[in-house]
């Protein structure tokens, strides 16, 4: 699968109206001309900013090292290689393609570097990416906790329904509560929306509103808005109260500041405990219909490419309800009986830790890269979506570092 477009500015007309550019688009060896209004060149930050729509980077794990690993944001892009990791061959590939950013699933850098000299696998990848100006950018745990993310895709291809997070991370919901004039609530209410809060599950525009009235007297440096400076003032409020995920928190506030018309505004945040089923490791979901357990494992050994499934006991039970957890899984295997799964799909799984499915579930272990293999697929559809005349290429190199005899 391959996306590859090339642009280059060839003269540039000015009229009256407008600016014109003429590029030069070559697809496959064939050259096209378009004449956009308005040409502003692809730079690193847009690309990160089309992947944080998706997968943000406030919901990674704590241990993870996600973001721009190597380069500058505002970097103009020459074309995008998506790939699970970066290693020197998907270097060399990037260099092939003219691509100067990476996008990586896993991160290459995920603990500190003291010394670059090229000594490992890690440094001689970022050596040759620094050399060749190309920029490193990886997601990794935020696309893993993302509704949208790792878990779906893997749910999609093994076409499960009514899916479902599986582990709901912690604290990401936070409470905003503000008090605003009655005439200007309804104005300030709607930026918020605007700007992300206000959504809740399948609804959006939630809000909580009761009138009463605030109390307040401008000090000598003050300019209110409503009543005089140094004297007691009375006005009749709108208590408004909305719930938003922590990553839009500066744009909501930023919507609050620009439409509240206090010099002051008075606002509360709180965290909230509160489950948010958009945010988490994991998903569970339904088969169409329920399948013998040889028969689903055959499915998945195919459907994932797998070479090897290493399963636990087989229970002499239909399947019909699967856990999914792409990559190391074995701290799900719990949670995934609660979820009243009839099989958990994950990778990594020790020893000693098929015995924790005590004969509730069937623990397959299908390898890491099986699991997360359709990522890069994923952040393919994304970044094309977006950019559709852009140059988003699949990397073709398989990084599984695990061979089978």
């Amino acid at each position: 699968m391959l996306f590859f477009l090339k642009t280059s500015l060839k003269r540039k007309y000015k009229t009256k109206s407008e600016n014109i550019f003429i590029i030069t688009l070559t697809f496959f060896g064939k050259f096209y001309l378009c004449f956009p209004n308005d040409f502003s060149p692809m730079k690193i930050k847009d690309i990160a900013a089309c992947i944080e729509e998706i997968a943000p980077l406030n919901y990674a794990e704590d241990f993870d090292n996600v973001g721009l690993l190597v380069g500058d944001f505002s970097t103009e892009v020459t074309g995008v290689l998506v790939t699970l990791d970066t290693l020197e061959t998907v270097v060399d590939e990037a260099i092939e393609n003219n691509c100067n950013l990476i996008v990586s699933f896993h991160p290459i850098l995920f603990s500190g570097l003291k010394k670059l000299n090229g000594k490992n696998y890690v440094e001689r990848a970022v050596i040759k990416a620094l050399k060749n100006n190309i920029a490193i950018y990886a997601m990794h745990t935020a696309l893993d906790n993302s509704f949208e993310g790792v878990n779906a895709k893997m749910c999609e291809v093994l076409g499960l329904k009514n899916k479902k997070i599986l582990i709901p991370q912690k604290n990401t919901l936070k409470k905003l509560t503000t008090y605003a004039p009655i005439a200007a609530a309804e104005k300030l209410r709607q930026a918020l929306f605007n700007a992300g809060a206000g959504t809740v599950g399948n609804y959006e525009n939630c809000s909580f509103n009761a009138e009463g009235y605030g109390t307040f007297k401008g000090k000598e440096d003050s300019n209110p808005v409503y009543g005089e400076k140094g004297k007691l003032h009375q006005e009749n409020e709108t208590f408004i109260s909305v719930i938003f995920e922590k990553h839009k928190e500066r744009n909501i506030l930023s919507a609050l500041f620009e439409s509240h018309p206090y010099e002051e505004v008075a606002y509360e945040i709180v965290i909230l405990e509160n489950t948010n089923q958009e945010i988490g490791l994991g998903m569970v979901g339904e088969l169409a219909k329920e399948s013998d357990e040889i028969d689903f494992l055959n499915f998945l050994k195919k459907t994932m490419n797998s070479k090897g499934i290493r399963h636990s006991e087989l229970l002499g039970k239909p399947i019909k309800k699967v856990a999914v957890l792409g990559g190391s899984g074995s701290f799900a295997i719990e949670k995934a009986i609660e979820a009243g799964a009839d099989i958990y799909v994950t990778a990594d799984i020790k020893y000693h830790e098929f015995y924790k499915a005590e004969n509730k579930l069937v623990i397959a272990d299908i390898g890491h890269y099986e699991s997360e293999q359709f990522t890069k697929n994923l952040l393919v559809d994304i970044l094309t979506k977006k950019f559709p005349n852009f140059a988003i290429i699949l990397s073709q190199k398989n990084t599984n570092p695990i061979y089978y005899l």
